[in-house]
């Protein structure tokens, strides 16, 4: 009972980041990966959609965890990731034998023998599933947003901080979903003149 694991969101200036667990069978390992399952960056999203209904239909357990904003904030980015990463691994049902850490850094108190793999989400079809199911649920979480916070053109950047969604953080500030311990944010705020 291997699990793969993954986030996204780390480089995102809106909403949490998010994590994937995914245990698959030898079988459902084969049958996606013949499916065209690899690192959810490289796949277009209505195939990543399709993927991550596949994985979810042949997967032994597959959730997803986030930290919030405000633990992003409170903790960094690094911390903040490994702690959904936990959370989504803590959720398995049944729990795995081992857990493929996506990267370099361990996850602290897991009592669940670990691996770290750098890339993984590119070499591993375990790792590169929890990471298309994280994607596409982290997606369709800012697009649901979206409707709130209409001026930061989420439903294109998915809380990715190009041209577009600068300009609106200089524009209109940040809002409550905007991590303000990252820089561009940070910019964003009115100088204190007192």
């Amino acid at each position: 009972m291997i699990a793969g694991i993954d986030e996204v969101g780390r480089g995102a200036l809106f909403g949490p980041v998010v994590a994937g667990a995914v245990i698959l069978s030898d079988e459902a390992i084969t049958a996606l990966t013949a499916a065209g399952v690899r690192d959810s960056k490289q796949l277009r999203p209505l195939m990543r959609k399709r993927l991550a209904q596949e994985i979810r239909a042949m997967a032994l357990s597959c959730q997803v965890a986030v930290a919030s904003v405000q633990e992003i904030d409170r903790l960094n980015i690094l911390q903040a990731s490994l702690l959904a990463m936990k959370r989504s691994i803590l959720k398995l049902k049944p729990p795995p034998d081992l857990c493929l850490i996506d990267g370099n850094q361990p996850i602290r108190d897991l009592l669940i023998p670990q691996q770290t793999v750098i890339k993984g989400d590119q070499t591993s079809t375990v790792i590169a599933a929890a990471s298309i199911v994280a994607k596409v649920w982290r997606d369709e979480l800012i697009v649901r947003l979206a409707d709130k916070y209409r001026e930061y053109d989420l439903s294109n950047n998915k809380g990715y901080g190009t041209k577009k969604h600068r300009q609106a953080l200089q524009r209109y500030g940040p809002s409550r979903q905007h991590r303000l311990s990252f820089t561009p944010c940070q910019l964003s705020l009115p100088l204190d003149l007192t």
